[in-house]
């Protein structure tokens, strides 16, 4: 039998799971954002876009527990696109929880939402997640070159998508 995984909104409960996440560097690092991020802040972040229509927030929730957090970001009603982002907690990794996540994302943005594209943005180093993404139907669009300042350098990246039609298979 199989784990319980689901993907539940976002509480403000979570957000010291979400502080820790976002304090992480390596996780950061392919984030492409600073290790750093007070939980005050976070807290204020959360009261301000709760009721943002453009953004959703899910929790990775294993058997009841914290493992990682999903968003489907600037949600565009007219052009019906939205970016996907996900992070697994590192003691949650290697497990295909990423697959499974990113797989309820995605029936959550095309068949709740009706949203006609997903895209996303990751280090073109970040193969594992690369490859998990074009498994699940994703294609390339194309490398942001020097894109993101992360780790102390300049990061190429890559730009993936999925319409609608190719994760429902029609």
């Amino acid at each position: 039998m199989g784990v319980s995984t689901r993907l539940r909104a976002l509480e403000r409960e979570d957000l010291p799971f979400v502080h820790q996440l976002f304090n992480d560097a390596q996780i950061m690092s392919y984030w492409f954002h600073e290790p750093f991020e007070a939980l005050v802040e976070l807290r204020d972040i959360y009261d301000r876009h709760i009721h943002d229509e453009r953004e959703r927030r899910f929790v990775l929730d294993v058997e009841g527990a914290q493992a990682g957090l999903v968003e489907l970001r600037e949600i565009a009603p007219v052009h019906r696109n939205a970016e996907f982002q996900i992070i697994v907690a590192p003691e949650y990794q290697g497990r295909g929880l990423a697959s499974i996540a990113t797989g309820k994302a995605l029936d959550y943005a095309f068949a709740v939402l009706n949203l006609h594209k997903v895209y996303l943005i990751v280090d073109v180093v970040n193969e594992k997640a690369i490859h998990v993404y074009r498994k699940l139907g994703f294609q390339d669009e194309g490398i942001l070159r020097d894109e993101y300042f992360a780790a102390g350098r300049y990061r190429n990246a890559l730009r993936m998508g999925i319409l609608q039609g190719e994760h429902l298979g029609e």
